[in-house]
Order: C-alpha cells, then sequence, then structure tokens
C-alpha cells in the first residue's frame, strides 16, 4: 500500500519562501528527514518513492501552480493507485494563526484554491488535509499579496520548528493513521 503525501505551492524562485508555499516546505521537510529524494519530474510535480512501515510512501510538489494542483494530484493517484484517504494534502490556512497546524479527514476548500483544484479534479472532497495556519493581516486586506508575500523576520524565526512539527504530523498520518496525529497535534487556537 501507497500513501501520497502532496505538498501545494508555486514553483518558481519568485515563490519560493512565500507563505503560500508552507505544503512545499513541509514536503521538502519530509524528503530532508526521509531520505526521500523529490528529483523525479512525475505527474506534473517533482515526485519520490520510498519503503516505508511496511508498505511505500510517495511524495509529489505539484509544479503546476496553485490553481492547477488537482491535475498533478489526479495523475498521481489514477497511475499509483492510490485511495483517497492514503492522500494527505497539505497547505496554508489565512484562518489559522500562524504556528498552528490542523490535520481533517475531508472538509471543504475554505476559498483556499489549491484544495478547490483538488476537490474539482478529484470529484470529492472527502481526502485528508493539514493546514498550516500563515495568520492574516488585516491591515493589508489584500489576501493574494498577503500569501504571496515572504514570511516576515519574527515569523521566519519561528518558522522552522512549525514546518517541522507539520511534517511531524504527516509522517505521523502515514504511520498511524488520521485519529492519532489529529489528537497528537490538533491545537485550539
Amino acid at each position: 500500500m501507497t500513501k501520497l503525501i502532496v505538498g501545494l505551492g508555486n514553483p518558481g524562485l519568485r515563490y519560493r519562501n512565500t507563505r503560500h508555499n508552507a505544503g512545499f516546505l513541509v514536503v521538502s521537510e519530509i524528503s530532508r528527514e526521509l531520505g526521500i529524494p523529490l528529483k523525479r519530474k512525475r505527474y506534473g510535480g517533482f515526485f519520490g518513492k520510498s519503503a516505508f512501515n511496511s508498505g511505500k510512501l510517495a511524495l509529489l510538489m505539484p509544479q503546476t501552480y496553485m490553481n492547477l494542483s488537482g491535475d498533478s494530484i489526479r495523475s498521481a493517484i489514477k497511475k499509483e493507485g492510490i485511495k483517497l484517504e492514503d492522500l494527505l494534502v497539505i497547505c496554508d490556512d489565512l484562518n489559522l494563526k500562524f504556528g498552528f497546524i490542523r490535520l481533517r479527514k475531508s472538509g471543504s476548500s475554505g476559498g483556499h484554491n489549491g484544495l478547490e483544484s483538488a476537490i474539482d479534479s478529484l470529484g470529492t472532497s472527502g481526502f485528508p488535509r493539514l493546514r498550516v495556519g500563515i495568520g492574516r493581516d488585516e491591515a493589508l486586506g489584500d489576501t493574494v499579496r498577503f500569501v504571496l508575500r515572504p514570511f516576515d523576520s519574527p515569523e521566519k524565526k519561528a518558522l522552522k520548528s512549525v514546518i517541522e512539527e507539520a511534517a511531524r504530523c504527516a509522517v505521523t498520518w502515514a504511520r498511524d493513521g488520521a485519529d492519532l496525529a489529529m489528537t497528537q497535534f490538533n491545537k485550539r487556537q
């Protein structure tokens, strides 16, 4: 059995360390921690797969830009034979304070274009997702500009531990299931 963890983000140096690329940052951390290289260009993204917990763990970072991420995800689950419950999509979330993470077994897109693309492409919202809180800048008002900005200095100092915690949550999900991962990592804001 193969589990697939997908990190959402936008490709290219321009978006590299922006809030909207939190999913990419988490999958990159998992790749580094577990030694699963993301070098192969497959399914419209960077893909890697390795033995894991009596099965396999695959990682994917779609390179299709956020709004078309679902095409890459659909292609990977179809060709790899992955069940929806064995798919975890990781993305940023404006509605969670910076530093909080939240794992859910299913749900709406919450206005997130990458999740909306995945839901549209898969024809269902019935797959797990891990949201990484990036907060919201009410003063800025323009959410697009906010999510495409790099993290500020205080956030950068805390970012490493946030990404590491999200990576631990995703690996716990893959190894021990959603219920245990939610119990261990979902905290109230």
